[in-house]
């Protein structure tokens, strides 16, 4: 009988142990949400971090203003867009063009309600310390190289571009560029993209070209030169 109650006791103190350690291990969704976030700011100050270094500024104080401005405004994109998803924003039909607004067309209304001090923090704070192409290079790292890749690709879409039409769409392009920062992933920032160029293609259009003419004899060209290509493989190989 003794040796049935002690072992009734340990088995009673196993149980209870594993059940004190069992609620002390358990990880609440605040706690989790919290380590999240802890990583990700440690993931975005590393970002800025070598945004910063890349442009070689050789001065440390300087270095550290630049990185905080970037960081900051990273969190604030990230917390806004966490904060306000797309079902806080009512759905309904895109007013230009009928459509039913998608999920993306509603994360970026929610996400430009964002207060306008936000980007012009942004901006104050680095042209407070950079030079306007170093400024440029900083919005360059935000869109991945966007203006130049497509800039690239109306100049070869577009036969003979004049000084005009280039000053123009690069005009349109840097203006993407600056107003896309302030999203926070590339589907956001793509979309933001595809209205400029959609004025950069009225403006030709509006000045004596034709775009969709000039886009197919750009595609019809490629394809072209595709097959050129394949038949000139294939014979090699015979």
């Amino acid at each position: 009988m003794k040796k049935f109650i002690v072992s009734s006791m340990v088995l009673a103190a196993v149980v209870f142990g594993n059940a004190v350690y069992s609620q002390s291990t358990t990880v609440t969704p605040e706690a989790k949400a919290a380590e999240a976030k802890l990583k990700s700011d440690e993931g975005l100050d590393k970002k800025a971090d070598e945004w910063v270094k890349s442009l070689s500024l050789n001065d440390a104080a300087k270095e550290a203003r630049v990185q905080a401005v970037i960081a900051t405004h990273l969190k604030t994109i990230r917390d806004w867009h966490n904060e306000h998803p797309p079902a806080t924003v009512p759905a309904g039909i895109n007013p230009v063009t009928g459509n039913k607004l998608s999920d993306l067309d509603r994360q970026i209304i929610a996400n430009s309600a964002m207060p306008k001090s936000v980007h012009e923090n942004l901006m104050n704070g680095l042209r407070k310390d950079l030079t306007e192409e170093q400024v440029e290079a900083i919005l360059d790292k935000y869109t991945i190289g966007k203006v130049a890749f497509t800039m690239k690709a109306y100049k070869e879409i577009v036969p003979n571009m004049t000084e005009k039409e280039e000053a123009t769409i690069l005009g349109y392009l840097k203006q993407a560029r600056e107003q896309a920062v302030d999203y926070k992933n590339m589907n956001q920032i793509s979309a933001i993209f595809e209205i400029y160029k959609t004025k950069s293609e009225q403006f030709l259009n509006n000045n004596g070209r034709s775009w969709r003419q000039m886009y197919k004899e750009y595609t019809d060209a490629l394809k072209a030169k595709k097959a050129a290509d394949k038949a000139a493989a294939e014979k090699a190989n015979q």
